[in-house]
């Protein structure tokens, strides 16, 4: 949940800045344009303090301190929160990126400082967690987070472009009225709370597999993992709180997708909102297989 929250906060600030600037601003610098490389710099520290800030008041400020601990969390909620943490120092590190390319920056630089923002942030939340008595520094969390920084990374070296992209979707579910506390009791807790509604998919581009094809430079092929059945980290408390339907399980995906940084278009601003919105799935049909190999059909998932 925290991952997720870290990157709405993260966004929702990125999106503020953007906004807040024409067309013209926009567009990205054809060489190094100093002032722009120093106000990303500074915006980029800004942003991710005042984050970390807000981050620190809506979650670690309301649970004890203790020492320094780590924790071994692997186990829990049938790995959900790890690919959680993976998809957003992806997708931090990808606007961090970005806005280096804005500035005019070297393809180095955006890798080297732009990139790896979201594998820092999330590090020194991973701090936080050590020093909370609810949680603790988990390795399995630094190992997600290093993985999604690196999926950035390597497709830039490799392809010089993202042609796999992590996205999220989320549906609302029947298990956060067993325990609203924990899974959430509002849609926007649920949202960020309720790893039974969450989906978490790598979409891949077909034109850029096959660039000679015919084939719409937008479409995209995803597959999705998400999960179900969960009330609880892990079963303890399985059997003190009733639910009709406790089995977890794991929900494997397979369904269409858009690619809206291939929509062609000249504005800036629609560039920029693209590339925000690109995180999320959109909505197409589905097939799902879990693991009782049952196979489901969706017309349109979400």
């Amino acid at each position: 949940m925290k991952n997720k929250l870290s990157l709405i906060l993260f966004i929702f600030s990125s999106f503020v800045f953007s906004q807040a600037s024409l067309n013209s601003f926009l567009k990205p610098a054809d060489s190094l344009n100093k002032s722009r490389r120093n106000g990303v710099y500074i915006s980029e520290v800004t942003l991710g303090g005042i984050s970390l800030i807000g981050l620190n008041q809506l979650w670690y400020a309301s649970y004890p301190k203790s020492n320094f601990h780590t924790f071994n969390d692997n186990n829990e909620w049938l790995q959900m929160d790890k690919v959680g943490h993976a998809f957003s120092t992806y997708n931090m590190g990808r606007l961090g990126a970005d806005a280096l390319k804005w500035s005019g920056a070297s393809k180095k630089n955006q890798l080297i400082y732009g990139s790896t923002i979201g594998f820092s942030f999330m590090t020194v939340v991973e701090f936080f967690d050590g020093y909370s008595s609810n949680w603790g520094f988990s390795w399995g969390d630094m190992i997600a987070n290093f993985s999604g920084t690196s999926l950035f990374v390597s497709q830039e070296l490799i392809w010089n472009e993202q042609r796999i992209v992590p996205k999220f979707s989320f549906h609302t579910t029947q298990y956060p009225s067993a325990r609203p506390a924990v899974l959430g009791s509002n849609l926007q807790e649920q949202i960020l709370k309720d790893y039974n509604g969450q989906t978490y998919w790598l979409s891949g581009n077909l034109h850029s597999f096959f660039k000679n094809s015919k084939i719409p430079v937008w479409l995209n092929v995803a597959m999705g993992y998400g999960a179900k059945g969960m009330i609880t980290g892990q079963d303890e408390l399985v059997n003190t709180v009733f639910f009709p339907d406790k089995r977890r399980t794991r929900v494997y995906y397979l369904s269409l997708d858009v690619d809206l940084t291939k929509i062609k278009t000249k504005s800036h601003v629609l560039k920029t909102v693209f590339s925000l919105f690109n995180t999320l799935k959109v909505p197409a049909p589905t097939v799902a297989i879990d693991g009782f190999n049952s196979v489901k059909w969706y017309f349109l998932y979400f």
